[in-house]
């Protein structure tokens, strides 16, 4: 059984209960929709985590945030095959994958595309008070070229695309925070993916980033909640 949910930044209760009603096994996977929390502190914290993680019985197969080091950067980190596409993984770690950004895979049959990073609003705070902030949060131009050359040599027909950050257009104006400018915040990524999205047919298409549930015709956006793949929230 495939499942979906949104940001986790560490917390792993409601994975845990989740998988201890469902009765779940590793052949389960879970899409975690960016910021899992396993790659933020870059240090032992970081390894117990993951080691706690790794005991629960399921795969979590994750898109990468914009609070998080991208796996490529992180020399533990590994790839492999995994449901038609390649992963990240740390080997000590095999149920914890990490999807390549602009990666395909197929879940129960279906064609799923991947797409992570985001900006981060409080990028200026983070860099003040000395917290965790990744240069390489969001997608370079580079990569974002890359990735539409690579969907130029296939057809663009999904069933579901995963994504941290969600097009322009769908973006949950009502959750912005109120401290925040927004003519300050970079929108490039989402930008991107609202072209992207009008290039693309898709059936369904997840995102998390905004902390809340909320689903706005095709677009599901996840935070605590975990839902069967091809579900509303």
């Amino acid at each position: 059984m495939v499942y979906v949910t949104g940001d986790l930044h560490g917390n792993l209760d409601n994975l845990r209960q989740f998988c201890k009603t469902h009765k779940t096994t590793t052949e389960d996977i879970i899409v975690v929709l960016g910021d899992a929390g396993f790659n933020y502190y870059l240090n032992g914290r970081d390894n117990h985590l993951k080691h706690k993680a790794s005991k629960l019985p399921i795969t979590l197969f994750c898109i990468r945030g914009n609070h998080e080091e991208r796996p490529q950067n992180i020399s533990t980190y590994r790839t492999e095959l995994f449901c038609g596409g390649t992963v990240y993984v740390e080997p000590e770690y095999p149920n914890l994958k990490f999807a390549i950004d602009g990666g395909t895979y197929w879940l129960e049959g279906n064609k799923c595309l991947a797409l992570g990073g985001a900006y981060s609003v409080d990028k200026f705070y983070r860099i003040v008070h000395f917290l965790s902030w990744f240069p390489q949060e969001q997608l370079s131009s580079k990569e974002m070229y890359e990735i539409e050359k690579s969907l130029n040599t296939t057809n663009k027909i999904f069933n579901y695309v995963f994504s941290h950050t969600c097009p322009y257009s769908v973006r949950p104006t009502h959750l912005f925070l109120p401290g925040i400018d927004q003519s300050r915040v970079d929108t490039s990524m989402e930008e991107w993916l609202e072209t992207l999205s009008k290039e693309l047919t898709f059936d369904k298409w997840y995102f998390g980033h905004y902390h809340d549930e909320w689903n706005k015709g095709n677009y599901t956006m996840l935070y605590k909640e975990v839902i069967p793949l091809g579900e509303l929230a």
